[in-house]
């Protein structure tokens, strides 16, 4: 799906129950009492297409690039929050109450129904709580996996306990077609959950990869392969990642995005580099060949394939070189005789990687922390470094793929547009590392 079309899709069904809520609603009350539901209708649609926005949708990952939808979700979700904050402020006087379910002149602003009142309330302590949780994972002291249940569990309380409080206490909510829209809405929203967290590993049960080799790479980086046991593999293109369950039953929480570092021409194996970070990846060493792995994928749009710049240009910082090593592969395996050009930045000299297969490219290495008697390059990723490796002709035609920590991206992409280069011809994905 193309981008503006995904756009155009989301208004739409955010601006669809305001719109309906219009049609069939009353009177007009006072603006401030108008604008304080139409920010509590918005926050609801908003909260709800949340689910949807989550980044496991390949339709909306691999269209617009992983980044962009994970920044939309993280955007649009404060954008919510504030619009839910606001919402019981603006109505100003004394709230009416009413008998329900629901005025037929639709002439009250807020009822006094407690029961009505309480579940906004609890989505009101609730919002905030699941929002900054998110914003400040790295900083809290539980794993992934405790903290995508607890997003999850939260993130359905809130849609169901706005369903209650929209119907019952909300003016435009208790309208007969209003009901069944924001019963459809919500129900949407919670089945994305059920659909990936229930259906998708049933499916994946069903077919069972298998771990065939783990590499030490560098003191903290791996290399694991893993192969389908019952046929079909895994459809990608080089450049992409997948989600990796190793040694759980399917319905685990425990799976975890990992770049392919591996090419689609090399056959159905599929490799994954990872690095020592977190709970999961600190065990990639004990892991045995023979264990049993799930994967889910392909997202992201990460490649190049089907593109038709004279020349690929592969930025990467850190482990972002994997996904790029897999573009390199899957360009060798084909006979791609596009040119490429590689900056690969570490912190020292024995976190890099793949280096005898690099040293066939031409390669600039850069590091943060070199040792005494090192030739190549430097400190960081630098405008300057740029303008040295590539021409502005260079710059301006050719696809630059990245992968690395945001600050690196951030700073490579303000160079390349500021000389020139389309967005369109600027991939990357981020990630954190030390």
């Amino acid at each position: 799906m193309k981008p503006l079309l995904l756009i155009l899709i989301y208004l739409v069904a955010v601006t669809l129950p305001l719109i309906l809520s219009w049609v069939t609603g009353g009177p007009p009350r006072p603006v401030l009492q108008e604008i304080a539901s139409g920010l509590g209708i918005l926050a609801y649609a908003m909260i709800l297409a949340e689910f949807v926005l989550s980044g496991r949708f390949k339709s909306v990952s691999n269209s617009v690039g992983m980044d962009v939808a994970i920044w939309f979700h993280q955007m649009l979700a404060r954008v919510a929050l504030v619009f839910a904050l606001l919402h019981p402020f603006l109505y100003g006087g004394t709230p009416s109450g009413g008998t329900r379910p629901w005025d037929p002149t639709r002439a009250l602003t807020v009822t006094t129904d407690f029961t009505a009142l309480a579940s906004g309330i609890a989505a009101f302590a609730l919002l905030p709580a699941l929002v900054l949780f998110a914003v400040h994972r790295d900083k809290l002291d539980y794993n992934y996996e405790t903290w995508r249940l607890m997003h999850g569990i939260g993130a359905v309380v809130i849609a169901l306990a706005l369903l209650h409080h929209a119907v019952y206490a909300g003016r435009y909510g208790g309208h007969p077609v209003m009901v069944w829209v924001w019963i459809i809405l919500t129900g949407i929203a919670v089945a994305s959950l059920v659909y990936f967290y229930l259906l998708v590993p049933l499916r994946a049960r069903g077919k069972p990869w298998c771990v065939t080799s783990v590499t030490q790479l560098t003191p903290r980086q791996w290399e694991v392969t893993v192969a389908p046991q019952k046929g079909g593999g895994l459809r990608y293109h080089a450049g992409q990642f997948a989600w990796l369950n190793i040694g759980h039953s399917a319905f685990s929480l425990h799976e975890n995005p990992f770049s392919i570092a591996s090419a689609p021409a090399s056959g159905p194996e599929v490799t994954f580099m990872i690095k020592e970070l977190g709970d999961f990846t600190r065990t990639i060493g004990g892991i045995t060949p023979g264990t049993v792995a799930y994967v889910d994928g392909a997202y992201g749009n990460l490649s190049v394939d089907g593109r038709s710049e004279p020349g690929v240009a592969l930025i990467a910082g850190g482990i972002g070189i994997a996904p790029l090593i897999g573009i390199l592969r899957q360009m060798r395996l084909t006979g791609d005789t596009r040119k490429v050009r590689v900056i690969y930045g570490n912190r020292s000299e024995e976190q890099i990687t793949c280096r005898d297969e690099l040293a066939a490219e031409d390669v600039t290495y850069v590091l943060s922390e070199p040792p005494p008697g090192w030739t190549g390059e430097s400190g960081m990723i630098s405008p300057t470094l740029l303008d040295r490796v590539f021409t502005p002709e260079e710059m301006r035609d050719w696809v630059f793929v990245m992968c690395g920590p945001g600050a690196m991206l951030d700073m490579v992409e303000d160079h390349l547009i500021a000389r020139g280069a389309p967005s369109d011809r600027i991939l990357s994905e981020r990630f954190q590392y030390d």
